[in-house]
């Protein structure tokens, strides 16, 4: 059934809204804008809309919600015609497929929209020089250090390594520094940049630079140095995986560990404040990037077909791309808002105020394009955490390795370019 198109102000005083758990529906009703997600964000969306359901008047809204991201996304490539949703949320990963399939819609914002949000935020939203989007809140993690056993911050990597010697042994320490959430590729960047290692360089603006790669030889020297003891093998500050780090950091054996920006408040009851700040580089003021990119909100192209294309149009930048939308939904998602005034209202808690903060000082962009592609030999999710494998776990040469690595991400980004 196609649906009326209706203006801003339709001839439906209230809405109800309609919530499910299925995946693709039969058919849409009138006036109704469905929206997809993912396991996390489908009931939190719900909740936000079942307490606020006017907030396109004429409009109902419906949340499909979907069993993870990856099922999110397979169905997402899956559907055909008009089957999918209108809008759905999800990372800017995501963009150069859909919009390179006809799935997405572009997105007008005015000057004064997008002077709300960093301009790096608008560049996680582009193909080709179009938004379809619009920024909704920050997707990063950030270093939270463990007061019961660190007294301050530490200022670079190696005041991390050096209490983890010194304290090894009497205080039972697993580990020195790791990674709870988004796995050693995504949310591991920072313990390759901190130690020397970028997939690609950022100029001002958020403009990818010309990448000429990074010094695999400084880098392998900065594994060799910090994270092997003297006979090459891994002295246990890093582990080369996230396994165990959640439980170990939780019993106080690991003093240093990096948080999603969806879980912090798991860690609230350990006792100390959620004092997020990106992992300290070797030299002192330096830190290791994270991918500081944003989660969207994007329109896609059934939004037309199913006549709400002004409907939705006004949810996307009417509502989530304010102040007062990303307030009241990041209260339930308790992620840091992407909207600059939403980020300064004292209705956000200081936790996600610091890990907002932390991506401002060390984020870059999370650019698929150059991520994604295997020119190289193999793409970076691949790469990044087969480094770790060989260097820690099966020995190799973290300086030969780290040559390697520079090389097949330099290849990587001088490929995929094209997709920009």
């Amino acid at each position: 059934m196609n649906r009326k198109r209706l203006g801003l102000f339709g001839v439906i005083a209230s809405a109800a809204l309609a919530i499910t758990a299925t995946v693709v529906p039969a058919a849409h009703a009138a006036s109704e804008i469905l929206i997809w997600a993912d396991e996390t964000r489908g009931p939190h969306l719900a909740t936000l809309f079942a307490a606020n359901p006017n907030v396109i008047p004429g409009s109902t809204i419906k949340v499909v919600s979907f069993s993870s991201y990856a099922a999110l996304g397979d169905a997402l490539d899956k559907y055909t015609g008009s089957a999918g949703p209108d809008i759905f949320i999800g990372g800017n990963d995501w963009v150069t497929k859909l919009a390179k399939s006809g799935k997405l819609a572009p997105v007008t914002l005015t000057a004064s929209q997008k002077s709300n949000f960093a301009a790096t935020n608008f560049f996680d939203l582009t193909y080709k020089k179009k938004i379809y989007g619009v920024p909704v809140d920050i997707n990063n993690v950030a270093m939270v250090y463990n007061t019961k056993l660190v007294t301050s911050a530490p200022k670079t990597y190696g005041d991390m390594v050096d209490f983890y010697k010194a304290n090894k042994v009497s205080k039972g320490l697993k580990a020195g520094l790791c990674f709870t959430g988004g796995g050693m590729a995504w949310g591991g960047l920072s313990g390759l940049s901190a130690l020397g290692a970028d997939p690609y360089f950022m100029r001002a603006k958020g403009v990818p630079d010309v990448y000429k790669g990074f010094n695999g030889t400084t880098f392998g020297n900065n594994v060799k140095k910090y994270l092997l003891d003297a006979n090459g093998k891994s002295n246990g500050f890093f582990p080369a995986t996230d396994t165990g780090c959640a439980d170990n950091f939780k019993a106080g054996l690991v003093p240093y560990a990096t948080l999603g920006n969806w879980e912090w408040k798991k860690y609230q009851d350990l006792g100390f404040t959620m004092n997020f700040m990106p992992v300290p580089g070797v030299v002192a003021g330096t830190y290791g990037h994270m991918f500081g990119s944003v989660n969207g909100a994007f329109l896609t192209t059934n939004a037309e077909k199913h006549g709400v294309a002004v409907a939705a149009k006004s949810l996307l930048t009417g509502y989530f791309a304010s102040a007062a939308g990303q307030i009241a939904y990041e209260a339930i998602e308790l992620r840091p808002p992407a909207n600059l005034d939403a980020q300064a209202s004292a209705s956000v808690s200081d936790a996600q105020k610091n890990m907002a903060n932390a991506a401002t000082l060390a984020g870059i962009p999370q650019i698929g394009a150059f991520l994604g592609s295997n020119a190289g030999g193999a793409n970076y999710w691949d790469s990044s955490g087969g480094y770790w494998t060989a260097v820690l776990v099966q020995g190799k040469d973290p300086v030969v390795e780290g040559k390697k690595l520079a090389a097949m991400w330099k290849k990587n980004v001088a490929v995929g370019k094209a997709d920009l």
